[in-house]
């Protein structure tokens, strides 16, 4: 590699990669360049000494980061660990007056036709992306990062991120509309199954339910769907979406995990930023300034003329309208109770007249509504509820067939003991044993321990449990009984939004055997 020259200014460098090669001999190559022309660079397995706590460490590093070097391999991109953080580092950049830290995409033998996982499609849709061959791709990339950093204005690097001048553009996901087939190759979860994927699972009569209902154009729908974490919410409001195209509507899938944090600012911020994104998605020219008078009709006045005087009237066929991880916006109580409120009266207003009867409304949540809110003024007493339960023996067994493995209800039943019939925790584990990276047996040893195929799951989750100390005291509390436990309603929300316990009546215990060994061990329970 040829000598670069030292920098000017120094700048701090987080690298994000997975611990596998590709990615650990790049990201090695990247770290000795970066600290060899003069600046900081923190490597998770260079940089972290025996002993230290490494959640702590990660979460110290993103913070006085410049800048996010995110090298996207086929593993990298289907890793938790490595969506966690980009979720933070953009969380972080949203809320920073600095614009840090800048987040360098860099696709590692990735081509742009394969698809990223529905929640790092989202995180990068607006961030431009450099690819990587071959090891003559290496010192070209380093010249134009270090260029970037002798520009040394991050603002204006912000804005040039955004433009087609440095990295191409993320591609919109592809979908293939192909049947699919009764047995396929293994497939790794990595978010919301595809449309044509063999290996979606069926939960009847749910499917048809939403389905009939989505397919009123003489009345407007609420659909509202809600589970914790990874059990396949966003996969099902996107086939609701898909059955809806068919039938010629027009379709908005809307997610609000996405969201940049300064959106929920205040909700006439928020409501701009929701009619612009509908609209956008529609195809349809920003016509904010026209319809938004805050003096006069306020926000929620404004955002309803703008769906009933100009985003209606413009389109001529009914709207299905997909809100996925609306959990978000709990999160912010002065703007929730407006917002919710807002669709409870515009799904009413579709007794009363005909443009609303448009706007069907899908609503995807992980847990229960846990803000006060007037029971006149909610939607989630109004439609059609579901609630997305885990696999039966039956699904697992299918799902098991599906990946070409004869088994029987005894192996099905040795695989749920661990994980139960948590859709994601089944289908990594279908994956692993179909493609013989592992048996069955060895699985189940190793399930619960950062050497087996759950690793990058379950330090993903401890990793966010030691952000919030009083959600890791709460699971701990669970983990150490073996009776169901009582614990603070907040807490308790939030860890089933996370999917790690399951409800007995008004106590919880963990979700699987799988959270419980695991999290008795890291947390260090007697």
């Amino acid at each position: 590699m040829p000598t670069l020259p030292a920098a000017s200014k120094s700048a701090r460098f987080f690298i994000s990669y997975r611990s596998q090669d590709p990615d650990l001999s790049l990201a090695q190559n990247f770290y000795e360049a970066i600290k060899a022309a003069g600046h900081e660079a923190f490597m998770a397995g260079e940089s972290i000494r025996l002993g230290e706590k490494w959640p702590q460490r990660i979460d110290e590093e993103l913070k006085l980061c410049d800048y996010f070097l995110l090298l996207l391999s086929e593993r990298s991109a289907t890793s938790e660990m490595v969506t966690e953080e980009v979720r933070q580092a953009k969380q972080l950049r949203d809320g920073s007056d600095q614009y840090k830290p800048m987040i360098l995409p860099i696709r590692i033998n990735l081509p742009w036709s394969t698809p990223l996982n529905y929640d790092l499609r989202g995180y990068l849709q607006q961030i431009q992306q450099r690819e990587w061959n071959s090891p003559a791709d290496t010192p070209k990339i380093l010249k134009e990062i270090f260029s970037l950093v002798a520009d040394g204005d991050v603002e204006r690097l912000a804005d040039r991120e955004m433009s087609n001048d440095f990295f191409p553009s993320l591609p919109p996901h592809p979908l293939n509309l192909s049947p699919p087939l009764p047995v396929a190759e293994p497939e790794l979860p990595d978010g919301q199954v595809d449309l044509a994927s063999a290996f979606y699972i069926e939960r009847p009569p749910i499917e048809s339910r939403c389905y009939e209902t989505i397919l009123k154009p003489e009345s407007a729908s609420l659909i509202r769907i809600k589970a914790p974490r990874q059990m396949g919410k966003t996969s099902l409001m996107a086939r609701i979406l898909h059955q809806a195209s068919q039938q010629d509507y027009l379709t908005v899938p809307l997610s609000f995990q996405l969201a940049d944090g300064k959106v929920f600012a205040d909700l006439d911020k928020f409501l701009q930023w929701f009619c612009a994104s509908v609209g956008r998605r529609l195809r349809l020219p920003n016509k904010l300034a026209d319809y938004w008078d805050d003096d006069i009709y306020g926000s929620k006045g404004n955002c309803t003329a703008y769906f009933d005087e100009y985003l209606l009237p413009e389109i001529n066929q009914p709207l299905a309208l997909g809100l996925d991880e609306v959990d978000r916006i709990f999160q912010y109580p002065e703007i929730a109770a407006d917002f919710f409120g807002l669709l409870r009266a515009w799904h009413e207003d579709a007794n009363n007249r005909d443009i609303w009867k448009k706007l069907q409304l899908v609503v995807v949540h992980s847990t229960e509504v846990y803000i006060p809110m007037d029971m006149n003024q909610s939607p989630f007493n109004l439609g059609l509820g579901i609630e997305l339960s885990e696999f039966n023996a039956q699904q697992v067994l299918d799902l098991a067939r599906r990946h070409g493995l004869n088994w029987s209800f005894t192996q099905v039943e040795q695989l749920m003991a661990m994980v139960g019939g948590h859709p994601y925790l089944v289908r990594v584990a279908l994956y692993h044993i179909a493609r013989q990276d592992i048996t069955l047996n060895l699985l189940l040893q190793t399930a619960p321990t950062e050497a087996g195929p759950y690793s990058d799951h379950l330090r993903r989750h401890l990793w966010n449990l030691e952000q919030h100390p009083e959600l890791a005291a709460a699971i701990k509390k669970v983990v150490a009984n073996t009776s169901p436990v009582r614990l603070d309603s907040i807490q308790c929300f939030k860890l089933l939004s996370m999917g790690l316990l399951q409800q007995q009546g008004n106590d919880v215990t963990p979700r699987c055997d799988l959270y419980r060994q695991y999290f008795r061990d890291r947390l260090r329970v007697s």
